[in-house]
């Protein structure tokens, strides 16, 4: 990984990365790969505080580009969308990605006696 830019953000304390990342001996880097040097990189940074977006990988070239952003505590974390959060669920905390995953499924409404006759009888002309 090589690190393109290197911005500090005391407003929302933490650092913005943008790296590249040749992989030409490789396959594409999982967001884990990148999450976990994007973290490597800056000194001092921890892996659950370390959020990989804007990923692009060109087609036929072996080149990723994206952001990292490395917060320094959990309370200036929250500024980032859900769906980010979700999206680092599994690299962050394994345990807890497993029972989202199991979520119950809604069940279908059966329909009462009553709708079905009303709705034989107003089948049409015959």
């Amino acid at each position: 990984m090589e690190i393109i830019e290197r911005k500090e953000n005391p407003l929302l304390n933490r650092v913005e990365i943008n790296f590249r990342w040749d992989h030409s001996q490789g396959s594409t880097p999982t967001l884990s790969d990148m999450v976990a040097a994007a973290a490597k990189a800056e000194p001092g940074s921890k892996k659950e505080l370390t959020f990989v977006k804007n990923v692009n990988t060109r087609f036929g070239r072996p080149r990723t580009t994206g952001t990292a952003v490395i917060y320094g505590d959990a309370d200036s974390a929250k500024v980032e969308p859900d769906y980010v959060h979700n999206r680092h669920n599994a690299i962050h905390s394994p345990g807890d990605s497993e029972q989202q995953s199991t979520a119950p499924e809604p069940v279908a409404e059966e329909s009462s006696e009553e709708e079905v006759e009303a709705d034989s009888e107003e089948g049409g002309d015959e």
